[in-house]
């Protein structure tokens, strides 16, 4: 399964880990980069983002719930089942820079959609039984089979069956280009500008992808 861009806009152990701050960040396709200016189409219109260096940009490599500790912020991407409980389609783990992306919980499935997928991002507070959602989080507590991923107002139980695809979102250098679907983590200057300086490569430009 690809990263897709559903993930971000979509996500485990004994510590008890409070849920990490949201990270504010802008999620689309690229229109234009340079090495000091980014321009990404997303639903709400065109964003202007100012880069700000050093630049770190990130993509995703395989990984395994090994790299899943207490302390993990992670995504989790879910489809709810006919019982109503939440099975886990793709994990991400993601860098402690990157904890509090997108954190929260929304569907993804156009009104009257037979299927229910879901993105939520926070933070893992213990396992239990496990729907289509997205969950990031810390993980708390962990179990081969079973998370609570805890964000701003509330909560989600997954499922995690066995074989799921667990990808880690690594630091590496990236060449962005028109089309390429990201996210980057910004600040917010005193006169409105956006700025940033981490950049993760969700997919790359495709003809599908390409605005």
């Amino acid at each position: 399964m690809r990263f897709t861009p559903l993930f971000f806009t979509v996500m485990l152990a004994c510590a008890q880990a409070q849920p990490a701050p949201p990270l504010s960040g802008v999620l689309g396709k690229v229109q234009s980069f340079t090495g000091s200016s980014l321009d990404v189409a997303t639903p709400q219109g065109v964003v202007h983002v100012k880069v700000t260096q050093p630049l770190a940009t990130y993509k995703q490599i395989p990984s395994d719930l090994s790299h899943v500790t207490s302390n993990s912020y992670v995504g989790v991407a879910s489809v709810q089942q006919a019982d109503g409980t939440e099975l886990a389609k793709q994990v991400i783990i993601f860098p402690k820079e990157l904890r509090g992306a997108a954190e929260g919980s929304v569907l993804l499935d156009a009104p009257g959609a037979t299927t229910h997928n879901r993105m939520t991002n926070g933070s893992v507070s213990k396992p239990a039984v496990s729907h289509s959602r997205m969950t990031n989080g810390t993980v708390q507590e962990g179990a081969s089979s079973t998370l609570v991923v805890q964000y701003q107002d509330g909560s989600q139980t997954i499922s995690i069956p066995a074989g799921v695809q667990v990808v880690l979102v690594a630091k590496e250098a990236v060449t962005l280009s028109a089309g390429d679907t990201i996210y980057a983590a910004t600040d917010k200057l005193p006169d409105g500008m956006l700025t940033t300086n981490k950049i993760l490569q969700i997919a790359g430009a495709s003809p599908d992808n390409v605005q």
